[in-house]
């Protein structure tokens, strides 16, 4: 990486490729980005709508920045906070679609326990390249997604580690925006290039309630507690550098929204109303072989207790639909006569009709 001093930067600067698109993709308004997100995304309204503006006001930076003698506007990366599971890579994963960009996801733990950091961030910008088709310019607009960037300080909080903050240091310097020469000699510039980073930052909650003590605001009384709990839910700058971010990282994630707790309705929402839901994908999957897949409402509950119990949040569900429907994918290859499978609960054999209808298991 590098920017070098002196005329080697400039020398690196004028090689660049310049990102000349920028105008927001089909002119999206961040209503439009966020009914976009919620037919993939379940719950998670104020994420969604920070994340939406957010994007939104990128785009627009980016025109700005490309019209002359503008004034120059910086990048805002974005910070999402919340329990695993709880939809952050998925919301950024969809964004990247809605958008048409190119999108990767780092994980900074994996970055603290090399000794090569430089290396690896390069990696991750080549990659960057990569989905975007070897389109520079086009990378240089892309997402970065670096998640568990809690993990980037040392157990217990109480002094950061040597490797979490180098990593934090050498990540830094790309989020602010710097030409960074990949291995085959093209040089990316990270200005562009919007950085989302997440955790679930345990422990951060019991920082709030220390710092934050506001009691009454002057307002009518309906708004008055809607307004304290949104403040009181703010996370400051102040709160990540005691929960162990560097000032200079923790100052470069001004956009800062959390994510909450899935409950059972929306994890079963998850399983049932988004376009790709597992309960989708298995009922395509059948009926290409000419079979119907019923699951009954009371399975879908049963599942989100599980995950609720296993505290992995919408992740676990994938594998529970999975485990369900292991007998069935097993047996439709094998019997062309299946018609239906009908799933009553989670913890019975599926009901299995047949062509002649004479006979279930």
């Amino acid at each position: 990486m590098g920017s070098g001093g002196g005329g080697k930067a400039v020398f690196y600067l004028s090689r660049l490729i310049k990102p000349t698109d920028t105008p927001m993709p089909a002119q999206l308004k961040p209503s439009e980005i966020v009914r976009q997100l919620s037919e993939h995304v379940i719950g998670q309204e104020d994420a969604k709508r920070t994340l939406a503006v957010a994007i939104y006001g990128h785009f627009r930076r980016m025109a700005a920045n490309a019209t002359v003698d503008a004034v120059e506007l910086t990048k805002s990366n974005i910070l999402l906070i919340g329990p695993t599971g709880t939809g952050k890579t998925l919301l950024c994963e969809t964004l990247a679609r809605i958008l048409d960009l190119p999108f990767v996801t780092a994980d900074a733990t994996s970055l603290a326990q090399t000794q090569y950091v430089g290396d690896e961030i390069e990696a991750i910008l080549h990659r960057l390249v990569d989905r975007a088709n070897g389109d520079l310019a086009r990378a240089q607009r892309g997402i970065v997604f670096v998640d568990e960037v809690d993990k980037l300080k040392a157990a217990g909080g109480q002094t950061r580690a040597t490797s979490g903050e180098s990593v934090q240091h050498a990540l830094l310097k790309i989020m602010e925006g710097a030409p960074v020469k990949l291995k085959d000699g093209r040089l990316i510039d990270t200005t562009h290039v919007l950085f989302i980073c997440g955790g679930a930052f345990v422990g951060l909650d019991h920082i709030l309630t220390k710092t934050h003590t506001f009691g009454f605001i002057s307002t009518t009384a309906g708004d008055d507690q809607k307004i304290l709990e949104r403040l009181n839910a703010r996370v400051k700058p102040t709160d990540l550098l005691e929960f162990g971010l560097i000032p200079e990282f923790a100052g470069r994630l001004p956009i800062v929204t959390r994510l909450h707790d899935l409950t059972q309705e929306m994890l079963v929402r998850i399983l049932t109303e988004p376009k790709n839901a597992i309960y989708r994908q298995f009922k395509a999957m059948l009926a290409a072989d000419g079979v119907d897949l019923v699951v009954e409402p009371t399975v879908f509950r049963q599942m989100a207790e599980l995950a609720i119990e296993y505290k992995a949040g919408a992740r676990s569900l994938r594998g529970i639909f999975e485990e369900m429907m292991t007998d069935v994918m097993y047996a439709v290859p094998d019997q062309p006569e299946i018609r239906r499978v009908v799933i009553r609960s989670l913890f019975e054999p599926a009901e299995i009709a047949k062509v002649d209808a004479s006979s279930q298991q």
